[in-house]
């Protein structure tokens, strides 16, 4: 890893070294922070967790070969190289924006309520095109992934797309003073975190402390209209996507194709635009959605702003591969599954439920609890509740206390509509088998903490 010397990670960390000086001017192979991935020249960072102090697994980390370790703590005794810190999360943060400058690679950083991980999907499928491109994975996305995500990258590497995931004020300062990204992409302001946040007004100004540290472009959903209202920032003027008047990457003729994704002509306007004329294509989006098409307008905009020609564009969208959890179709021999579950806010449910419409056979949605929604939690799930109501599915089946509310609006706005009230998860499980029939389409959405990659499992298993 560049410039990844143990003398540079303790200057950098602020840290104090303990151990043979010779091994000072090595470089650590790789870092981490899971004991099980410790190897041969690598440097351990034990995180000390509301469960688990990770110092206890330091011992069996050298014997695994590791090159060095941090501690918070002095080590009494030890045979091996350490460098002592305050805080062991602070100091990986430390280490992360360091590495990252050495590297000296473009990062496009993205955040947003709603459709963060989809986006990132797209832009890096885009980017591939052109350029060897490392992607967040999974959630890695908060002040320990992110950094974790940094120490992935190697010299080979020519872009980074990394996600940031926020739940309070403070935190994106952190998160882009890390990756100093050079081009960022917000993808809305939604009803997310309002227990910190307060309000949209909060989450717009906690998601755009971004601008702090960006170095080129700021690219925003011009839909939006809070985003619509960013006019420029440290004299970078935004580029929008979207609909609205003042965006330079447009939609036209656009169509679902039921589950099987959407089509659109992508048109890309004004200096954006190769050679300053209006360019023009057409894709075929092979995952469901509207927001989806403004993800492939936030992608072609990062792909013309990086250099790919329209083809390039097309051909990266395209090729585009949904992500375990995100809208992940699953057909079985008795259902088609929609597996949304990985996370939930009143904004992405709604447009789950607006998907679930284009599906075959019976329209079922499985819905549990949204979480961090503040002193508004029952009137938001109450929203989605209405909006489910309106829908044009066959059945909604909510579970848990939150979602009990999406139950009640969604039969007093359809009284047609097949409502089921489950308390808990352990209760949907035990009667999933009497709720879903052959040939269902069937969306399942809940916050993560509802843990319904097991309604997931159990459907495939039947």
């Amino acid at each position: 890893m560049k410039n990844l010397t143990l003398e540079n990670i303790t200057k950098v960390c602020g840290g104090i070294y303990h151990g043979p000086q010779e091994k000072l001017q090595e470089e650590v192979a790789s870092i981490t922070t899971d004991s099980r991935k410790a190897e041969t020249g690598s440097f351990f960072v034990p995180i000390v967790g509301e469960r688990v102090d990770a110092h206890r697994f330091i011992p069996q980390v050298m014997e695994a070969g590791a090159l060095a370790t941090l501690s918070e703590r002095v080590l009494e005794d030890a045979e091996y190289p350490y460098i002592q810190v305050e805080s062991s999360l602070q100091a990986v943060k430390d280490i992360a924006e360091f590495y990252l400058e050495q590297l000296n690679i473009p990062v496009v950083g993205i955040t947003g309520s709603v459709g963060k991980t989809s986006t990132k999907e797209v832009i890096a499928s885009v980017l591939k095109e052109k350029y060897r491109t490392l992607k967040t994975q999974g959630n890695f996305n908060n002040e320990l992934g992110l950094p974790l995500t940094v120490f992935r990258l190697r010299d080979e590497d020519e872009i980074a797309v990394l996600e940031m995931g926020i739940s309070d004020f403070g935190e994106m300062t952190r998160l882009a003073k890390i990756a100093k990204p050079d081009t960022c992409v917000i993808t809305n302001i939604g009803t997310c975190h309002l227990e910190n946040l307060g309000d949209r007004d909060g989450v717009l100004k906690a998601k755009t402390e971004i601008f702090q540290y960006v170095k080129k472009n700021i690219v925003l959903n011009g839909d939006d209209d809070k985003l619509s209202t960013v006019k420029e920032y440290n004299g970078i003027q935004p580029v929008f996507f979207g609909n609205g008047e003042n965006c330079v990457v447009i939609c036209e003729n656009v169509e679902s194709r039921g589950l099987k994704g959407m089509s659109c002509d992508i048109c890309i306007k004004g200096e954006l635009a190769e050679n300053g004329e209006e360019e023009r294509f057409h894709v075929e989006i092979p995952m469901p959605g509207r927001h989806m098409v403004a993800n492939a307008l936030a992608a072609a905009a990062i792909g013309r702003l990086y250099g790919l020609t329209a083809a390039q564009i097309k051909a990266g969208i395209e090729s585009l591969e949904p992500v375990s959890g995100r809208f992940h179709m699953i057909e079985t021999e008795k259902f088609m599954i929609v597996d949304d579950c990985y996370n939930a806010n009143p904004m992405s449910m709604k447009a789950s439920l607006d998907v679930l419409q284009d599906g075959l056979g019976r329209k079922v949605a499985i819905l549990g609890d949204m979480g961090e929604l503040g002193a508004d939690e029952v009137a938001l799930h109450e929203g989605v509740g209405v909006h489910a109501g309106h829908c044009k599915i066959d059945a909604c089946i909510c579970v848990g206390p939150l979602a009990a509310h999406i139950a009640e609006k969604a039969a007093k706005t359809n009284p047609d509509l097949t409502v089921i009230c489950e308390k808990d998860l352990e209760s949907l499980l035990s009667n999933l088998g009497t709720y879903v029939k052959q040939g269902d389409t069937i969306l399942v959405k809940a916050s993560h903490f509802m843990k319904f990659e097991n309604v997931v499992k159990a459907l495939q298993e039947m």
